[in-house]
């Protein structure tokens, strides 16, 4: 059972929260990476993006928490499978913050630049990616719907989630809020910062060489 259900979006430090999770609970935290480094796991993520059930065992057993996309997709689906998990909802500074980095990264409208979606190995990535972008908002290459779904998003996990369940984070806040939910020691070591747009950008030029 999962620990800890991450509703927020991509693009909101959920790579680092990946590693400090996997920090705190010693045990790995799901993350779009993960995805990636399992292919087999695209089918069930593209069953539950469409809505039908699937068993969450199969792609997040040996896990004790998720975060990011997809499984921020399908936040209601996994809190309901897991009741005893906190629910993490991880936000920028704001929306035009998010869309920023979104837009240079994961939510491109420029299809260049990620290479990957150029390679035919990752066409089931790509239509995944494709319904769960537009069930996030079908008009998301708009920024203005863009920046509209995300506060949407953020606004329906706060109100259907119960506050004693509910654990806001933002990139800057540290260790306190998730050591508090979780009940556990802050680390003598600085929260993990990683995968920044520059970091993101050069990542996936080295992927095009």
């Amino acid at each position: 059972m999962l620990q800890v259900v991450g509703a927020g979006v991509g693009r909101t430090g959920t790579h680092s929260l990946k590693l400090a999770l996997d920090r705190l609970l010693d045990t790995p935290c799901y993350h779009m990476v993960e995805v990636l480094e399992h292919l087999d796991h695209m089918p069930t993520w593209h069953a539950a993006i469409r809505g039908e059930p699937v068993d969450w065992d199969s792609v997040l057993d040996g896990y004790a928490a998720i975060v990011d996309w997809p499984g921020a997709a399908c936040w209601r689906e996994l809190a309901g499978a897991n009741p005893d998990a906190v629910v993490l909802l991880s936000t920028r500074a704001d929306a035009a913050t998010w869309l920023t980095s979104a837009r240079a990264t994961i939510m491109s409208t420029d299809d260049s630049v990620d290479p990957r979606r150029q390679d035919p190995a990752f066409e089931a990535f790509a239509a995944m990616i494709g319904d769960m972008f537009g069930a996030f908002e079908p008009q998301w290459r708009d920024d203005d719907a863009a920046i509209a779904a995300y506060e949407r998003h953020n606004d329906a996990v706060r109100a259907e989630v119960p506050a004693d369940r509910l654990v806001e984070w933002s990139p800057g806040d540290g260790w306190a809020s998730l050591c508090a939910a979780l009940g556990l020691p802050v680390p003598d070591e600085p929260f993990p910062h990683s995968n920044t747009t520059e970091e993101w950008i050069a990542r996936r030029a080295n992927d095009a060489d």
